[in-house]
């Protein structure tokens, strides 16, 4: 079993692509549902809500079974993948609709692209996502590859906090009062850590059977963790 990062291990993985795919395609649906609002009993949330998180369990198992540096990649390129949506839904936002067609209105209310909110929302998560991958590659060494929940959690408590804040404050700031920004920050951020501790049996599961299929368990020893070198 290998124990020490190599430059191929997204090559050589017999599931890496599966999994990459399906991180960048929560991404892109998690983006896509943010604009529903949902609402249970006194709680209301976005559709997003229930889906992107799942975006940090997927880092976790990326970090936990193939490492830092593999993650850092897939992270670049869900970031460059959400700006090339976001400019595609604008270019069909703002190419002039049939005579024949009403649901413009209701495309700019779904898919219309606020400049503002996708600038927000690609920062938070590219300083969310890099903070949980880093901080969980950093306790896997010292905690000796022990205590996965522990480092499930512990990552996802700093990297939604930075994700939820960063967001909502670049987001609403000056359009909304500070307080109700803050309300949402901490209704936002405790769900999606619970959302995070209630799926750590699943982390579990899915983290063992990937390791045994594929014969690795990378621990970061020796690496550049600058977020900019994607070489080695």
């Amino acid at each position: 079993m290998h124990t020490e990062p190599t430059s191929d291990i997204s090559k050589n993985s017999k599931y890496f692509f599966y999994i990459a795919v399906l991180f960048v395609a929560i991404l892109m649906i998690s983006n896509t549902v943010v604009v529903k609002l949902i609402q249970v009993g006194p709680l209301v949330f976005t559709g997003a809500f229930l889906i992107f998180p799942i975006s940090y369990i997927f880092g976790d198992i990326l970090t936990e079974v193939y490492g830092f540096k593999v993650t850092r990649k897939l992270i670049w390129a869900g970031f460059l993948t959400q700006i090339l949506m976001a400019l595609c839904y604008w270019i069909v936002q703002v190419m002039p609709p049939a005579s024949v067609w009403s649901g413009q209105s209701a495309y700019e209310t779904i898919l219309g692209v606020v400049p503002r909110i996708v600038l927000a929302s690609i920062i938070a998560y590219c300083v969310g996502e890099f903070a949980n991958s880093y901080i969980m590659s950093k306790m896997k060494i010292l905690m000796n590859g022990k205590y996965l929940w522990m480092r499930t959690i512990g990552s996802t408590i700093i990297g939604q906090l930075l994700d939820s804040s960063i967001f909502l404050l670049l987001a609403f700031a000056g359009t909304i009062p500070l307080n109700v920004i803050s309300s949402m920050i901490i209704i936002m951020y405790v769900g999606k850590v619970v959302y995070e501790a209630v799926l750590t049996p699943v982390t579990y599961f899915v983290v063992r059977k990937l390791k045994q299929a594929e014969g690795m368990d990378v621990y970061d020893r020796g690496i550049s963790y600058n977020l900019f070198r994607l070489r080695e």
